[in-house]
């Protein structure tokens, strides 16, 4: 029969040691939770990448108004040089600057 000690000694030498399942099973755990969560901040879908995609998103809807500016500008200027529509003023600066003429009263000053 096993005496108090025995007993007292084999309950102490179970609770030193974990078991190995154990160890191995906190261990995956530990990788599984780590891999996860630093594909959650840093992968390509992950937090970081969202914020670089919305500050791109900004930039190209502050390049959009600016090119939809310059459309509207560019239709103006069509417009106003077309058979239908003749702005005397846009038509002589363009002579002005295209083919270099001048009216006759004027002084070229470079």
């Amino acid at each position: 029969m096993r005496t108090l000690r025995q007993i007292e000694s084999a309950s102490m030498n179970a609770r030193r040691k974990p078991a190995f399942g154990i160890v191995i099973y906190a261990a995956v755990t530990l990788s599984l939770s780590a891999y996860f969560i630093f594909a959650a901040v840093q992968g390509d879908f992950g937090l970081f990448r969202r914020a670089e995609i919305e500050v791109e998103g900004e930039k190209l809807a502050a390049e959009l108004k600016t090119l939809e500016t310059e459309v509207a500008r560019m239709e103006n200027l069509t417009r106003r040089l077309s058979d239908d529509y003749l702005d005397l003023d846009l038509l002589d600066e363009q002579a002005r600057d295209v083919l270099g003429l001048m009216r006759s009263d004027e002084i070229v000053v470079r």
